[in-house]
């Protein structure tokens, strides 16, 4: 009696494992039943949903790494063998703690074979063109940092087929010309009993061995349709300028190939009389008066992020002088503190004066004369001719 309660006691544990392990068809939405080509298709759906590139939450980072490793051992016919009748506990004793570390392997390979398991022998493929799109945003955005969505059209595989061009797996047959090999034999006679034999490319099926009765009404035969790829675009803090980021896998998809990336190059946007962005420098022009250039201000300039910047001087300042304000630049990419701003004093001077203001500029001129003030200075900077009132002209 006790060693059938013991019994009873282990089989309920073993269940209840069972029901807490994880289940990989669930996950990946599918029957136990289904074959290939739905497991590829669901899960070439669900990773597209959840790609970090597309969805940046915590929740669909362990969603794409759960349908990740539940495609991964589904695609495997001695894997998904082991995992039909042990579980996810017995999958795990097999493969010793092994486990494939990188989901992205998965995902590479999922979306670069067409048409068959995982778990079959697979030929390397050419890899397609990467996409190249450059993208102006607010020098703010850099400073700051962001993300924003945005939408590339693309060439994808057809879902309904899932690349084959048919209507079904039954409308897959051997190509009756070239008898399934993707070449036909061809002989030249040169001559009498002369003959050259040569073999050429199968213009029936492409090459591929396969002819199609009923194409898929989706693509029409073609294999690929139209469609578009939603992306989300972090920008980081103190980015750089032509900063490349790269949507792996993202391109015009095919049968054929491997899909190439999409590769988007980050600028700013160049704005009149704003700041001006050198590496991890900014440079800010600043219009002063002519009283303010001869006696000194104080201004304040809006940083990027909204803080006030403060612009003091006393005394003279010369036309064109620039300061460096330490750590008022942009942040340093990667790394902690800030760039320099360089600030570059523009002296602005009264487009038209008053007969008053002229009288009192060259009275105000002859007494500076008289009294030996700066006199150099005021005709040195300034144009031949102009006549200066050194009276704040507002």
């Amino acid at each position: 009696m006790l060693g059938v309660a013991l019994a009873r006691a282990l089989l309920v544990l073993a269940l209840a494992a069972t029901a807490l392990a994880a289940d990989f068809y669930a996950q990946l939405g599918v029957s136990r039943q289904a074959g290939d080509r739905e497991l590829k298709k669901a899960y070439r759906k669900l990773s597209k949903q959840y790609h970090p590139d597309k969805n940046d939450s915590d929740e669909a980072k362990t969603r794409f790494l759960e349908v990740s490793r539940a495609y991964e051992v589904l695609s495997d016919p001695e894997k998904r063998k082991t995992y039909d009748r042990f579980g996810e506990e017995g999958l795990k004793q097999q493969e010793g703690g092994a486990r494939s570390g990188d989901p992205f392997d998965v995902f590479r390979q999922a979306f670069g074979f067409g048409g068959g398991g995982g778990g079959g022998q697979q030929q390397q493929q050419r890899r397609g063109q990467n996409m190249l799109a450059e993208i102006e945003v607010d020098l703010k955005a850099m400073y700051e940092g962001d993300s924003m969505k945005f939408s590339v059209a693309r060439k994808a595989i057809c879902e309904q087929c899932d690349g084959s061009g048919a209507k079904s797996e039954k409308d897959i047959v051997t190509c009756p010309v070239c008898e399934g090999r993707g070449v036909r034999v061809v002989r030249h006679q040169l001559g009498p009993g002369i003959f050259q034999q040569m073999q050429m490319h199968c213009d029936r099926c492409g090459g591929r061995g396969k002819s199609i009765k009923h194409v898929c009404p989706s693509c029409n035969g073609a294999r690929i349709i139209d469609s578009h790829s939603d992306l989300n675009l972090h920008i980081d803090r103190g980015m750089p300028e032509g900063a490349d980021v790269v949507f792996e896998g993202e391109a015009d998809e095919s049968p054929e190939w491997v899909a190439g990336d999409v590769i988007v190059r980050v600028r700013s946007k160049k704005q009149k009389g704003g700041f001006v962005r050198k590496e991890s420098n900014l440079y800010w022009k600043e219009p002063i008066s002519v009283a303010e250039a001869l006696l000194g201000f104080k201004h304040t300039v809006k940083g990027l992020d909204g803080h006030d910047i403060v612009l003091s001087r006393t005394g003279v300042t010369q036309p064109g002088l620039v300061d460096v304000i330490t750590g008022e630049g942009m942040p340093i990419y990667h790394l902690s503190g800030h760039g320099d701003l360089f600030v570059e004093y523009q002296v602005v001077l009264p487009a038209k004066l008053s007969p008053k203001q002229h009288e009192d500029g060259s009275h105000s001129l002859s007494s500076a004369q008289a009294d030996g003030l700066r006199l150099r200075y005021l005709r040195l900077t300034l144009p031949a001719g102009t006549h200066l009132d050194i009276l704040d002209p507002s």
